[in-house]
């Protein structure tokens, strides 16, 4: 299965920053999915993230980790690893700022051509705690697309 199968992926991710004040933003769109290696790679275009422009993402993901890669307006990796932190950057037009990731949990499901992808994590920003976060990535076989 290393060709490039289309999908639908609905993103809905949760922050609830330090005042307790609780935020949840809801996405979705058209990509394609592919596995190579034994990692699965999920690529789309992100509009929500910039109001001018789209944001190119990649999800690379397996059992034990996600990455994920955005470039566009905005470039950022976010590496998720299931007790562990990892230090990130995160390039803005303003500057670049280290983001730390503190993943508390990771669940991954995927099927031969669908499933879906949970994280619980902490973000600090120059090692200053900003949320904690809850992610759902679902992604699902677009039977209405057919690659040719």
């Amino acid at each position: 299965m290393n060709g490039m199968n289309p999908v639908i992926i609905r993103i809905r991710g949760t922050q609830r920053d330090e005042a307790g004040e609780t935020n949840t933003i809801e996405s979705m769109a058209v990509g394609r999915h592919s596995v190579k290696n034994g990692k699965h790679y999920v690529l789309y275009e992100d509009a929500m993230l910039h109001e001018q422009q789209s944001v190119s993402t990649v999800l690379k993901f397996s059992d034990e980790e996600m990455t994920l890669l955005r470039k566009g307006a905005m470039k950022q990796e976010m590496r998720f690893r299931p007790g562990a932190a990892t230090v990130n950057r995160y390039r803005t037009p303003y500057g670049d700022l280290a983001m730390t990731i503190r993943t508390h949990r990771l669940d991954v499901s995927y099927g031969l051509l669908e499933g879906f992808i949970e994280a619980e994590y902490d973000i600090a920003i120059d090692d200053q705690h900003q949320s904690t976060n809850t992610l759902r990535i679902e992604i699902a076989n677009d039977k209405k697309k057919k690659e040719g």
